[in-house]
């Protein structure tokens, strides 16, 4: 049940939602709820980063980029359990690799999603769904999968590469 319709079922008048609506006490899971910070080390590049090159958005086609491991932003990935998000997609540097998967939680399409060493999963600290590292779900209320994406790394170490 959502919270309007909770209220409701108390008896509340038109007007008295409408007041709680407007001072931004009533509201429910949607896309417009604000992004919750990341987890410890998790970031979110700026748009214009010198170490992108190529797509990182599914709107603009298929997801097709590389990140440079020395620059500023993203240079906090060559250790484990740092992650960061770009474009459409979340890159974790995991023990041992790296793991690429989409932004949004499948739940509620919402970006809350981060990478946790000490469990190894992914998890959205909006509503507490919880995943594997290859994007299946360990723990709902997400009933969906992630889109995974391939990574791979240059040979000396500098470059991600990640693909669709």
């Amino acid at each position: 049940m959502k919270r309007g319709e909770f209220i409701r079922s108390l008896g509340l008048s038109s007007a008295a939602l409408m007041a709680f609506y407007c001072m931004g006490t009533l509201t429910s899971c949607s896309s417009d709820d604000p992004a919750p910070t990341t987890g410890a080390g998790g970031t979110t590049p700026p748009t214009t980063s010198s170490g992108l090159t190529g797509n990182a958005e599914t709107s603009k086609g298929a997801i097709n980029f590389t990140l440079d491991l020395t620059s500023n932003d993203f240079k906090t990935l060559k250790t484990a359990g740092e992650f960061v998000k770009i474009g459409d997609v979340l890159v974790a540097s995991v023990t041992g690799g790296f793991v690429a998967v989409q932004r949004l939680c499948t739940h509620n399409n919402l970006d809350g999603l981060s990478y946790r060493l000490n469990s190894n999963d992914i998890g959205c600290n909006v509503h507490g769904s919880v995943f594997a590292t290859t994007g299946t779900v360990k723990n709902g209320p997400a009933a969906s999968a992630l889109k995974t994406y391939k990574t791979a790394l240059s040979t000396d170490g500098n470059k991600l590469t990640v693909t669709a």
